[in-house]
């Protein structure tokens, strides 16, 4: 069995009178490991597709079955208790909290979890260490370059070893030549086993995934 299986996969939503199909019908299946781009026009659906995968957002129609669970029939506690110990995200305006350092930063995902304060740090500085930034824990955001802000936002997503990584533009804000490295981080990480799916308008960020899903007025036109 596949890692994620999404079936008829349907979202709408209401805006007046007017009912918008975000999702009309997406059938994906991907495997453990893979490193998947999903790509499209604005409004083609894909980061709603995100949304609904990441188990933030409840879609009207469909599954999604990861793991071997059926991530909306869980009641919503234990929803969000399988989002933090099975999914990482990464997002465009990398969410940092600028009064903590980039170790504290970090850490916030490891707040529910029980463990000391020493072995929270020290997972921290670890992820840190796994996107380059080992020699700077202690700096504040401000004190960061975007590229570095990002891996900071890159390690705070894969301190708690999930299965699964979520990316939604995450070289949106960023010049071409820190995206590539950004980019080489992630093929970096997916060789090392984790799984990515990562939603881009960039074609270029591509050629770095093992797959390119492509998305059309909510539909899948390429997988």
């Amino acid at each position: 069995m596949a890692l994620i299986e999404i079936n008829n996969l349907k979202k709408h939503y209401t805006s007046g009178e007017d009912t918008i199909e975000a999702l009309a019908g997406v059938d994906i299946s991907i495997e453990a490991g893979e490193f998947i781009t999903i790509m499209g026009h604005s409004g083609s659906g894909k980061s709603t597709l995100l949304s609904v995968l990441g188990g933030m957002n409840h879609p009207t129609a469909g599954e999604v079955e990861m793991a071997g669970v059926k991530l909306y029939d869980l009641p919503g506690e234990e929803l969000a208790d399988f989002r933090a110990q099975h999914l990482g995200f990464v997002f465009q305006s990398f969410h940092l909290l600028p009064y903590l350092t980039a170790v504290e930063n970090v850490m916030l995902p490891l707040a529910i979890v029980k463990m000391s304060t020493h072995d929270k740090k020290s997972a921290a500085c670890k992820a840190l260490e796994q996107v380059g930034l080992g020699a700077k824990t202690d700096r504040l955001p401000n004190q960061l370059s975007g590229g570095e802000q990002e891996r900071v936002a890159i390690a705070r997503a894969i301190v708690n070893n999930p299965h699964i990584l979520l990316a939604d533009e995450p070289t949106g804000n960023l010049d071409s030549t820190t995206s590539e490295h950004v980019m080489a981080l992630f093929r970096e990480l997916n060789d090392a086993g984790q799984t990515i799916v990562m939603v881009t308008h960039n074609a270029e960020n591509g050629r770095y995934a093992d797959r390119t899903i492509a998305l059309r007025d909510g539909k899948v036109v390429n997988s």
